[in-house]
């Protein structure tokens, strides 16, 4: 599971594997005029409630159903997916949607749908007698994560940066992919020296004692927009109703869960988990606070992707002028906006 010095020099650079196959991927469900795709394809997330999910059982998608094909752990397979058609939306880290759109990918950015406040946010933690303290404890230790390439590294990386780490000594820390459901267990089992947790994983660890918190996400950049979802150029072209009703249903449901009272937002996500019948584990729902995102019903200013380009540039991951913000994302499709200047379109 080891990932390699070149690897780590090469930040993210496992979305470019795909770029070929992103270029000339089709979306199969879409389809144009009065008959445009009711139904959304997409991957969810084992024992939690996405955004689409809460969205549609509260009626906001109106005619339009979603389709579970599977879960995933990792948002840069995710868009990917979204990206060659295999599902019509599909959502990661802003770094990962950015690095797919260097490589040619025909997708854009329609809505926000995570990101780190007080309550919701990523902790990279450690057991409480580990020696480490500091970025320079990390070298030589493993790091477990849902995913290379995405959210976690990007913030493993700037938290080295900013404890003066250098870019040889970077390359000695080692991200290892943990499943989320099994990375404290790895944690306390001593398989690992430092455990991202986030959500309700990281919540329920902490109820249960004996680790701390090195840093988090929240920590390093306050309270920000995380990761969209994307959809393709030809899906938004060719069912722009549908994209319409779906963005603006997410939206909705991100003001939901924000102004409905803690225990009913628990209680309708306990009762989706129950109903789709996946053999989920519904205790840790409990444990939810927040999907974190920053702006009002998830549009998008341009400012939480424009980070992460002007970053991958610097890095060398992609060349300075490489993507465009203003051809990355739209807030078109989101009907919550209420004015021009916060409705700022990137389409």
């Amino acid at each position: 599971m080891a990932t390699t010095a070149s690897t780590r020099r090469q930040f993210l650079s496992l979305l470019g594997l795909s770029a070929v196959a992103v270029s000339c991927g089709t979306t199969a469900g879409a389809t144009s005029g009065k008959g445009q795709t009711k139904t959304l394809r997409y991957q969810g997330s084992a024992g939690q409630v996405t955004l689409p999910e809460l969205a549609e059982d509260l009626g906001y998608l109106e005619d339009v159903k979603l389709k579970w094909v599977g879960n995933t752990i990792s948002g840069p397979q995710d868009i990917q997916s979204a990206a060659t058609g295999q599902v019509d939306f599909g959502g990661a880290f802003n770094g990962a949607v950015v690095k797919l759109a260097a490589n040619n990918a025909p997708i854009k950015a329609v809505i926000s749908y995570y990101g780190a406040d007080k309550y919701a946010y990523n902790g990279f933690y450690v057991l409480k007698d580990s020696p480490i303290r500091s970025a320079r404890d990390l070298l030589g230790k493993k790091v477990g994560m849902n995913t290379l390439g995405a959210h976690s590294e990007a913030m493993l990386d700037i938290y080295l940066q900013r404890g003066g780490v250098s870019r040889a000594d970077i390359d000695k820390v080692e991200p290892l992919v943990v499943p989320p459901v099994n990375t404290e267990q790895t944690l306390r089992q001593k398989q690992i020296d430092v455990a991202v947790l986030g959500g309700i994983l990281r919540d329920k660890a902490l109820a249960a004692g004996g680790i701390r918190p090195l840093f988090t996400d929240y920590q390093l950049l306050g309270a920000f927009s995380a990761g969209t979802y994307v959809m393709t150029d030809r899906f938004l072209k060719q069912n722009s109703d549908t994209a319409r009703i779906f963005v603006t249903a997410v939206g909705r449901a991100i003001e939901w869960s924000r102004s409905t009272p803690h225990e009913e937002v628990i209680a309708r996500m306990t009762d989706i988990v129950k109903k789709r019948r996946r053999n989920e584990d519904t205790a840790p729902l409990k444990y939810w606070r927040s999907y974190g995102v920053a702006e009002k019903a998830g549009l998008i200013t341009g400012k939480e992707l424009q980070l992460w380009i002007d970053w991958l540039a610097d890095r060398g991951d992609i060349k300075k002028g490489q993507v465009t913000l203003s051809d990355l994302y739209t807030n078109e499709f989101n009907r919550n906006q209420k004015s021009s200047s916060a409705s700022k379109s990137g389409s």
